[in-house]
């Protein structure tokens, strides 16, 4: 790698011979569809609080700050039960870890179908959020047993699509439900799309064969995971997606209440309006998964490739958030809210590969799994956070306006930690050397004399 950071011709034959070392086994992208879909039912599950927010609010007769709390519910068991499962799919197939989360999403869904209280509803999406909370950690663990690391970035990047498409397919379909019917069976639908997956699962899921788990946790070094979860790129990665993920909950849980409310749009043309933001972020992840791996089969260092590529768009998107206030027009002010919050998807794509760089694959399941658990706790505080701002706001529309300015702040100064903590090619090495200097006694002492 020169200074200016251009590769080298040796670092380019370099990299493009690692891309040829291993060959993706049959049936592989099979997985990563299965996968894509199950991210699509989850994020379908996510969206739907957010888009019946209106008549969820009107017939329960909430107050923006309990809508807020109904929002962050969902996340109060979801770092909790990732950390469990993470650690559990370590030793357990995560086929069968997949195809119980799978069911538990569907029943949690159907309660709803009938006359509700507001305390029936706020337990099923706790209940529900305990079943998501491991769901993208544990795809992004089962897809990297199908696949070596050089090849890892675009099925994450695929697999990071089905957020996008889960509220791009899901919104037009249940926005009908709501407005034709009720919001009550549009929670029953997504319940048996559920289902359906789970029969899917049932009938095609497969553990993949590159990696055998408990195999590696005998054979492969182990790093204490005190060393991994303080490592800098782990650090850098759960701060910068942590701020994506302040943007995203507030897409999940505001989006359409802000179009409807703050903006005057009707219930069934801001279901329409609601689909832009994923279009665009679905957009940025499938080029960022895209552009990464071509930079590294040209030789560049994944501290370019994933680091600097996932960060900058955090900070560039906070920049264009920051200007929504002092423009006119609700068409501007969408444009702007769609590019500034799509931006973050790049995040996503990056973050997964880096930390399975220096994870040990024993381990790895359990590492994912901590990371998603920090960096979705802004799922706890950004809607309710959200909610208090617009109640205390002069008027709604300055509440909204606040409430996005903080979002702003947030995702620039997570950007730019990231730009600087996000260096995973020289963490492996640094990591690889300390667990290969922590087992060489042990091996001396086991060796025969």
């Amino acid at each position: 790698m020169s200074a200016q950071g251009t590769p080298s011709a040796a670092a380019r034959m370099a990299g493009t011979s690692k891309q040829t070392s291993t060959a993706t086994p049959k049936g592989a992208w099979t997985i990563v569809f299965l996968l894509f879909l199950l991210m699509v039912v989850n994020f379908a599950d996510k969206i739907v609080v957010g888009l019946a927010g209106v008549p969820i609010m009107t017939d329960l007769k909430l107050e923006p700050a309990q809508f807020g709390l109904l929002g962050s519910s969902f996340f109060f068991l979801f770092s909790i039960s990732a950390i469990v499962v993470g650690f559990l799919v370590n030793k357990v197939a995560t086929r069968y870890v997949l195809l119980t989360l799978a069911v538990v999403w569907a029943l949690a869904q159907f309660p709803m179908v009938g006359t509700v209280s507001f305390s029936t509803l706020l337990i099923c999406r706790i209940v529900l959020g305990a079943g998501e909370g491991p769901a993208a950690s544990v795809a992004t663990h089962a897809i990297y047993k199908w696949f070596p690391d050089e090849k890892r970035t675009l099925p994450t990047a695929v697999l990071t699509q089905g957020s996008a498409f889960g509220v791009i397919l899901a919104v037009p379909a249940l926005n009908w439900v709501i407005v034709n019917h009720s919001w009550h069976y549009a929670f029953g639908a997504l319940g048996v799309v559920g289902l359906i997956w789970v029969c899917a699962w049932l009938a095609l899921g497969k553990e993949g064969p590159l990696e055998d788990t408990q195999a590696l946790a005998v054979s492969e070094p182990k790093i204490p995971y005190i060393r991994l979860l303080t490592s800098r790129t782990f650090l850098g990665c759960v701060i910068a997606t942590f701020g994506a993920y302040w943007a995203l909950s507030l897409g999940l849980t505001w989006f359409t209440s802000f179009i409807v409310k703050g903006l005057g749009f009707s219930q069934s043309d801001a279901g329409w309006i609601s689909i832009l933001p994923w279009v665009f972020g679905a957009t940025i992840v499938i080029l960022t998964g895209w552009i990464s791996q071509v930079m590294m089969v040209r030789g560049y260092t994944t501290r370019m490739s994933r680091g600097v590529l996932g960060s900058v768009p955090l900070i560039i998107g906070g920049l264009i958030l920051t200007t929504m206030p002092h423009m006119q027009g609700a068409g501007l002010q969408i444009a702007l809210l769609v590019v500034g919050s799509g931006l973050c998807g790049a995040i996503y794509v990056v973050c997964p590969p880096m930390l399975g760089e220096f994870t040990p694959a024993s381990q790895r399941g359990a590492i994912l799994a901590i990371y998603g658990a920090l960096y979705t706790l802004s799922g706890i505080i950004a809607p309710y956070v959200m909610g208090k701002v617009i109640e205390r706001a002069g008027s709604m529309i300055d509440g909204y306006m606040t409430g996005f300015t903080i979002n702003a702040v947030i995702m620039i100064g997570s950007g730019v930690v990231g730009l600087l903590l996000l260096w995973p090619n020289s963490e492996k090495a640094r990591l690889t050397r300390g667990a290969a200097v922590q087992t060489a006694p042990l091996k001396r002492a086991v060796s025969p004399t």
